[in-house]
């Protein structure tokens, strides 16, 4: 598998509301492609419905879907940095993981792999996927990381967030 077009899919939390947010850059991370979703306000009545199943249910269906089907760049991969967002795996062609610190556990079975580094200043970094994806984790693991070799993979993100922050604070001018 080689990488030429990744996207960083991700979440900004805004007191009561959620953006959505995707960039697709190429494989040195430079941005090819932006966009972010309206702020998303989930009911009280919803809260009650859906329960803990809420945010993967507007990660997946409110965010991933909406914003992949928005771009006109394919990606070869996406990379979230929230777990909820791998159910978009099973209405999707492209592969949703995850990437984290190593340290950074949670209460989740999936399927992991280790990202190796020479650099001796590179964090020491994993990758998540749904444990039926177990079979394919390897080679997503061989493309991530002949791009992590040379490039921060978590650092995107912080760039989501920061022009994510630029937009609801250019709507809350308006």
């Amino acid at each position: 598998m080689e990488l030429k077009k990744i996207a960083f899919l991700g979440v900004y939390n805004s007191n009561d509301s959620i953006m959505g947010v995707i960039m697709v850059t190429d494989s040195e991370t430079k941005p090819i492609e932006f966009r972010v979703t309206s702020p998303i306000k989930p009911t009280n009545f919803q809260k009650i419905l859906y329960g803990n199943v809420l945010k993967e249910h507007i990660l997946v269906e409110l965010v991933a879907l909406p914003l992949l089907k928005a771009i006109s760049e394919n990606p070869d991969l996406i990379l979230v940095n929230d777990f909820n967002f791998l159910g978009a795996n099973s209405k999707l062609d492209t592969r949703v993981v995850r990437i984290l610190n190593k340290e950074q556990q949670n209460g989740y079975k999936a399927a992991r792999a280790e990202l190796k580094s020479n650099s001796s200043n590179s964090a020491q970094m994993v990758l998540e996927a749904p444990e039926d994806l177990e079979d394919e984790l390897p080679g997503i693991t061989e493309a991530v990381n002949n791009i992590f070799e040379y490039r921060d993979l978590l650092e995107p993100f912080e760039r989501l967030t920061l022009a994510c922050e630029q937009v609801h604070l250019k709507k809350t001018k308006e």
